[in-house]
């Protein structure tokens, strides 16, 4: 009873917030994007807070040694939970992403989504979705913000295996920009589907950076796919979602 109280008590608390971030993001249209995003950036920093203090469910960062300081870089995530898509900006540097064009027309967190600058692509679209993720990737790069994408497309259970798209390597092998490859567990603990939030400690774990510069579309995606998916064994031992299933 206990849990479900915490997690509908967080989860009103986010939409609600959502709502009242997102009536006020077009106020930050004037703005240079890096503003913008520290500004509507304070949302997932009061989300991470509510986590925190209502699930008690915090994170951890491993290997914060191999984030880049000194410019903008291309961010290959696993994806398992709306988790990662609102908590990376409170560890990584400022961002935006591509995702399904779609998600820019929910009312206020579109919103901000499309403020922040995120490339919505038609994921039916095939070589034009490729060619929009590249071309407008790349100008995002060179603006300064980082880009994030989640090669799986969808979120994907603890435990499985999505396919890896071939646009994040890509983009990078055209753009030059080094990968920054990351794993993590939060589909253990915010599951992608139902309203459960489990407390306990989320581990992001960033990779070495892929030199971009030297390696090819399929050198990038093969060592990104396989650096992610090596340590997901070892993150996924604390796994209450896995545990509640059993």
């Amino acid at each position: 009873m206990l849990l479900w109280t915490r997690s509908i008590a967080f989860t009103a608390l986010m939409m609600l917030s959502a709502a009242v971030v997102g009536g006020l993001a077009p106020l930050t249209f004037p703005f240079p994007f890096k503003t913008r995003s520290k500004i509507l950036g304070q949302w997932a920093h009061s989300v991470a807070w509510l986590l925190r203090v209502i699930v008690r469910l915090d994170y951890r960062v491993e290997g914060a040694e191999n984030i880049p300081r000194d410019g903008a870089a291309i961010l290959l995530s696993k994806h398992q939970s709306a988790w990662e898509t609102i908590v990376f900006q409170c560890i990584f540097p400022p961002q935006t992403w591509v995702l399904k064009r779609s998600l820019l027309w929910i009312p206020f967190f579109g919103w901000g989504l499309a403020l922040l600058k995120s490339v919505g692509i038609d994921r039916s679209a095939g070589k034009a979705a490729l060619k929009q993720v590249v071309s407008q990737g790349t100008q995002r790069l060179k603006e300064g913000a980082w880009i994030v994408l989640f090669p799986e497309g969808t979120r994907t259970a603890p435990g499985e295996k999505g396919n890896y798209a071939i646009g994040g390597a890509m983009l990078a092998a055209q753009s030059k920009f080094p990968v920054v490859p990351v794993a993590h567990n939060a589909g253990c603990f915010w599951p992608r589907r139902g309203w459960l939030k489990y407390p306990g400690t989320v581990i992001v774990r960033v990779g070495p950076v892929l030199d971009s510069a030297v390696l090819s579309t399929g050198e990038i995606q093969r060592q990104a796919e396989g650096w992610i998916e090596a340590q997901m064994p070892d993150l996924l031992k604390p796994c209450p979602a896995l545990q509640n299933k059993k």
